[in-house]
Protein backbone atom coordinates (compact mmCIF):
# COMPACT_ATOMS: atom_id res chain seq x y z
CA UNK A 1 0.00 0.00 0.00
CA UNK A 2 1.54 3.54 -0.93
CA UNK A 3 2.11 5.68 1.26
CA UNK A 4 0.80 9.55 0.76
CA UNK A 5 2.54 11.85 0.19
CA UNK A 6 3.48 14.88 2.42
CA UNK A 7 3.08 18.14 1.94
CA UNK A 8 3.29 21.68 3.42
CA UNK A 9 -0.33 22.83 3.79
CA UNK A 10 -3.43 21.60 3.20
CA UNK A 11 -5.89 20.34 0.02
CA UNK A 12 -6.11 23.05 -2.67
CA UNK A 13 -2.75 24.74 -0.99
CA UNK A 14 0.09 24.69 -3.95
CA UNK A 15 1.97 21.92 -3.31
CA UNK A 16 -1.00 19.64 -2.68
CA UNK A 17 -1.79 20.71 -6.46
CA UNK A 18 1.91 20.02 -7.18
CA UNK A 19 1.52 16.24 -5.43
CA UNK A 20 -1.27 15.68 -7.85
CA UNK A 21 0.33 16.49 -11.02
CA UNK A 22 3.22 14.87 -9.96
CA UNK A 23 2.25 11.27 -8.70
CA UNK A 24 -1.42 11.31 -9.66
CA UNK A 25 -4.62 13.53 -9.41
CA UNK A 26 -6.58 11.04 -7.05
CA UNK A 27 -3.05 10.90 -4.43
CA UNK A 28 -3.49 10.95 -0.30
CA UNK A 29 -1.48 13.30 1.35
CA UNK A 30 -0.57 14.30 4.71
CA UNK A 31 -1.05 18.20 5.53
CA UNK A 32 1.71 19.83 7.16
CA UNK A 33 1.25 23.54 8.85
CA UNK A 34 5.59 23.80 8.69
CA UNK A 35 8.19 22.12 5.88
CA UNK A 36 9.94 20.75 9.29
CA UNK A 37 6.13 19.19 9.47
CA UNK A 38 7.24 17.23 6.36
CA UNK A 39 10.56 16.56 7.06
CA UNK A 40 9.12 14.93 10.53
CA UNK A 41 6.91 12.92 8.72
CA UNK A 42 9.18 11.57 6.50
CA UNK A 43 11.81 10.67 9.45
CA UNK A 44 8.88 9.07 11.10
CA UNK A 45 7.58 7.19 8.16
CA UNK A 46 4.36 8.50 7.62
CA UNK A 47 5.41 9.17 4.06
CA UNK A 48 7.97 7.95 1.79
CA UNK A 49 7.95 11.56 -0.53
CA UNK A 50 8.00 15.12 0.32
CA UNK A 51 6.63 18.08 -2.12
CA UNK A 52 9.03 21.24 -0.71
CA UNK A 53 8.95 24.16 -2.73
CA UNK A 54 12.85 25.29 -3.08
CA UNK A 55 12.47 28.45 -5.11
CA UNK A 56 10.44 31.30 -7.02
CA UNK A 57 11.29 33.33 -9.76
CA UNK A 58 9.88 36.12 -8.28
CA UNK A 59 10.74 36.23 -4.46
CA UNK A 60 14.31 33.88 -4.86
CA UNK A 61 15.10 30.57 -3.18
CA UNK A 62 13.67 29.73 0.19
CA UNK A 63 17.14 29.13 1.70
CA UNK A 64 15.94 27.20 5.30
CA UNK A 65 14.21 24.40 2.81
CA UNK A 66 18.28 23.92 1.43
CA UNK A 67 19.42 23.76 4.96
CA UNK A 68 16.65 21.06 6.00
CA UNK A 69 17.40 18.62 3.09
CA UNK A 70 21.42 18.82 3.90
CA UNK A 71 20.62 18.94 7.58
CA UNK A 72 18.45 15.91 7.82
CA UNK A 73 20.81 14.08 4.11
CA UNK A 74 17.55 13.66 2.49
CA UNK A 75 17.83 13.11 -1.49
CA UNK A 76 16.26 14.89 -4.17
CA UNK A 77 14.47 12.62 -7.14
CA UNK A 78 12.47 14.68 -8.75
CA UNK A 79 11.47 18.42 -9.27
CA UNK A 80 8.48 20.16 -10.89
CA UNK A 81 7.61 23.54 -12.40
CA UNK A 82 4.43 25.40 -11.52
CA UNK A 83 2.70 28.69 -12.92
CA UNK A 84 1.33 29.96 -9.77
CA UNK A 85 -1.62 32.25 -9.92
CA UNK A 86 -3.08 33.91 -7.02
CA UNK A 87 -6.84 34.53 -7.17
CA UNK A 88 -9.18 36.37 -4.94
CA UNK A 89 -11.82 34.33 -3.58
CA UNK A 90 -14.57 34.86 -0.90
CA UNK A 91 -18.04 33.35 -0.03
CA UNK A 92 -20.71 32.90 -2.88
CA UNK A 93 -22.75 36.01 -3.05
CA UNK A 94 -19.91 38.33 -2.13
CA UNK A 95 -17.94 41.20 -4.02
CA UNK A 96 -14.92 43.14 -3.70
CA UNK A 97 -16.80 46.23 -2.02
CA UNK A 98 -17.62 43.85 0.34
CA UNK A 99 -14.39 42.72 1.47
CA UNK A 100 -12.92 44.46 5.07
CA UNK A 101 -9.71 41.97 4.94
CA UNK A 102 -7.58 39.40 2.63
CA UNK A 103 -5.73 36.78 4.48
CA UNK A 104 -3.32 35.15 3.17
CA UNK A 105 0.66 33.67 2.92
CA UNK A 106 2.60 36.75 2.77
CA UNK A 107 4.75 35.47 -0.16
CA UNK A 108 1.55 35.59 -1.63
CA UNK A 109 0.37 38.80 -0.34
CA UNK A 110 3.63 40.27 -1.15
CA UNK A 111 3.07 39.33 -5.02
CA UNK A 112 0.00 40.70 -5.45
CA UNK A 113 0.80 44.28 -3.51
CA UNK A 114 0.02 45.98 -6.53
CA UNK A 115 -3.78 44.70 -7.16
CA UNK A 116 -4.47 46.08 -3.50
CA UNK A 117 -3.31 49.61 -4.11
CA UNK A 118 -6.61 50.13 -5.72
CA UNK A 119 -8.28 48.85 -2.75
CA UNK A 120 -7.19 50.78 0.17
CA UNK A 121 -9.79 49.92 2.61
CA UNK A 122 -9.03 46.27 2.46
CA UNK A 123 -6.11 45.09 5.15
CA UNK A 124 -3.70 42.57 4.41
CA UNK A 125 -2.94 39.73 7.17
CA UNK A 126 -0.65 37.30 7.26
CA UNK A 127 -1.46 34.07 7.27
CA UNK A 128 0.23 30.25 7.50
CA UNK A 129 -1.69 28.71 4.23
CA UNK A 130 -3.22 30.23 1.36
CA UNK A 131 -5.67 27.12 0.98
CA UNK A 132 -5.94 26.86 5.00
CA UNK A 133 -7.79 30.69 5.17
CA UNK A 134 -10.07 29.58 1.90
CA UNK A 135 -11.08 26.48 4.17
CA UNK A 136 -11.55 28.87 7.51
CA UNK A 137 -13.80 31.15 5.11
CA UNK A 138 -15.84 28.01 3.86
CA UNK A 139 -16.33 26.61 7.36
CA UNK A 140 -16.88 29.57 9.60
CA UNK A 141 -19.07 31.13 7.11
CA UNK A 142 -16.70 34.30 7.05
CA UNK A 143 -18.09 37.36 5.61
CA UNK A 144 -15.64 40.34 4.77
CA UNK A 145 -12.93 38.18 4.34
CA UNK A 146 -11.43 36.78 1.21
CA UNK A 147 -8.36 34.64 0.44
CA UNK A 148 -5.46 34.83 -2.05
CA UNK A 149 -5.44 31.23 -3.33
CA UNK A 150 -5.88 28.93 -6.28
CA UNK A 151 -8.42 28.20 -8.04
CA UNK A 152 -8.25 24.75 -6.97
CA UNK A 153 -9.27 26.06 -3.28
CA UNK A 154 -11.99 27.82 -4.71
CA UNK A 155 -13.72 24.54 -6.16
CA UNK A 156 -12.27 22.27 -3.10
CA UNK A 157 -14.08 25.06 -0.95
CA UNK A 158 -17.06 26.14 -3.01
CA UNK A 159 -16.13 29.90 -2.62
CA UNK A 160 -16.53 32.51 -5.05
CA UNK A 161 -13.20 33.62 -7.36
CA UNK A 162 -13.98 37.83 -7.25
CA UNK A 163 -10.64 38.84 -9.15
CA UNK A 164 -8.48 36.26 -11.17
CA UNK A 165 -4.28 35.97 -11.48
CA UNK A 166 -3.99 38.91 -9.41
CA UNK A 167 -0.62 38.61 -8.74
CA UNK A 168 1.82 41.73 -10.23
CA UNK A 169 4.35 39.47 -12.50
CA UNK A 170 1.99 37.35 -14.28
CA UNK A 171 4.41 34.99 -15.49
CA UNK A 172 5.08 33.57 -11.64
CA UNK A 173 6.49 30.42 -11.31
CA UNK A 174 7.63 27.98 -8.41
CA UNK A 175 10.40 25.67 -8.47
CA UNK A 176 9.08 22.01 -6.46
CA UNK A 177 10.89 19.12 -5.59
CA UNK A 178 9.88 15.83 -4.65
CA UNK A 179 11.91 14.60 -1.48
CA UNK A 180 12.38 11.18 -0.23
CA UNK A 181 14.91 9.78 2.67
CA UNK A 182 17.17 7.45 0.29
CA UNK A 183 18.43 8.07 -3.57
CA UNK A 184 16.30 6.60 -6.35
CA UNK A 185 18.40 4.48 -8.31
CA UNK A 186 17.66 5.98 -11.84
CA UNK A 187 18.80 4.62 -15.17
CA UNK A 188 22.30 7.23 -16.11
CA UNK A 189 20.25 7.43 -19.16
CA UNK A 190 17.65 9.27 -17.83
CA UNK A 191 19.56 11.62 -15.30
CA UNK A 192 20.44 14.85 -16.51
CA UNK A 193 20.20 17.59 -13.64
CA UNK A 194 22.03 17.37 -10.20
CA UNK A 195 21.86 19.42 -6.80
CA UNK A 196 25.04 19.17 -5.14
CA UNK A 197 26.71 20.99 -1.99
CA UNK A 198 29.97 21.95 -0.99
CA UNK A 199 32.44 23.93 1.37
CA UNK A 200 35.49 25.49 -0.38
CA UNK A 201 38.77 27.37 1.26
CA UNK A 202 38.46 31.03 1.86
CA UNK A 203 41.07 32.31 -0.66
CA UNK A 204 40.63 34.04 -3.81
CA UNK A 205 39.80 32.02 -6.92
CA UNK A 206 38.51 28.65 -5.34
CA UNK A 207 35.21 29.13 -6.46
CA UNK A 208 35.83 30.11 -9.65
CA UNK A 209 38.37 27.42 -10.35
CA UNK A 210 35.58 24.73 -9.05
CA UNK A 211 32.90 26.13 -11.78
CA UNK A 212 35.80 26.13 -14.57
CA UNK A 213 36.47 22.13 -13.83
CA UNK A 214 32.17 22.28 -14.18
CA UNK A 215 32.26 23.99 -17.19
CA UNK A 216 35.31 22.55 -18.50
CA UNK A 217 32.95 19.25 -18.28
CA UNK A 218 30.72 20.32 -20.47
CA UNK A 219 28.21 21.35 -17.01
CA UNK A 220 25.50 23.75 -17.30
CA UNK A 221 24.81 25.72 -13.87
CA UNK A 222 21.90 26.49 -13.64
CA UNK A 223 21.38 27.57 -10.26
CA UNK A 224 24.17 28.60 -7.06
CA UNK A 225 22.81 29.67 -4.05
CA UNK A 226 25.75 30.31 -0.68
CA UNK A 227 24.65 29.28 2.76
CA UNK A 228 26.30 30.77 5.86
CA UNK A 229 27.68 27.92 8.15
CA UNK A 230 26.68 29.20 11.60
CA UNK A 231 29.47 27.37 13.51
CA UNK A 232 32.12 29.06 11.39
CA UNK A 233 31.94 32.71 10.83
CA UNK A 234 32.46 33.98 7.27
CA UNK A 235 32.67 30.63 5.94
CA UNK A 236 29.59 29.59 3.41
CA UNK A 237 28.43 26.44 1.77
CA UNK A 238 27.11 26.01 -1.79
CA UNK A 239 24.47 24.39 -3.52
CA UNK A 240 24.36 24.24 -6.84
CA UNK A 241 22.24 22.99 -9.28
CA UNK A 242 23.61 21.28 -12.64
CA UNK A 243 22.80 20.17 -15.81
CA UNK A 244 24.70 17.96 -18.65
CA UNK A 245 23.87 16.07 -21.83
CA UNK A 246 25.85 12.62 -20.56
CA UNK A 247 26.65 11.36 -17.23
CA UNK A 248 29.81 10.75 -17.78
CA UNK A 249 31.04 14.36 -18.20
CA UNK A 250 29.13 14.59 -15.18
CA UNK A 251 31.03 12.00 -13.04
CA UNK A 252 34.23 13.39 -14.40
CA UNK A 253 32.97 16.57 -13.23
CA UNK A 254 32.36 15.41 -9.97
CA UNK A 255 35.52 12.80 -9.24
CA UNK A 256 37.79 16.53 -9.60
CA UNK A 257 35.16 18.66 -7.43
CA UNK A 258 35.94 16.06 -4.52
CA UNK A 259 38.81 16.44 -4.17
CA UNK A 260 38.72 20.04 -4.66
CA UNK A 261 36.15 20.87 -2.30
CA UNK A 262 35.35 20.17 1.47
CA UNK A 263 32.65 18.25 2.94
CA UNK A 264 31.09 17.42 -0.78
CA UNK A 265 27.57 16.01 -1.04
CA UNK A 266 25.33 14.99 -3.63
CA UNK A 267 21.95 16.64 -2.93
CA UNK A 268 20.35 14.36 -5.45
CA UNK A 269 20.52 13.33 -9.24
CA UNK A 270 17.38 13.63 -11.31
CA UNK A 271 15.57 14.29 -14.63
CA UNK A 272 15.67 18.39 -15.57
CA UNK A 273 11.69 19.27 -15.96
CA UNK A 274 12.41 21.94 -17.84
CA UNK A 275 12.78 19.40 -21.02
Amino acid sequence: MKKPIAIQGIKGSFHHEVAQNYFNPETEVVECLSFDGTVDALLKGETDNIVMALENSIAGSIIPNYALIDNHNLKIIGEYYLDVQHNLLALQGQNIEDIREVHSHPMALLQCKTFFRNYPHIKLVEAKDTADVAKKITQQKLQGIAAVASKNAAQLYDLNVLAEQIQTIKHNETRFVIVKRNELKLNTNTINKASLKFELDHKRGSLATTLNVMSDCKLNLTKIQSLPKIETPWKYAFFIDVTFEDYTDYAKAISITKLMAENFKILGEYKNARL
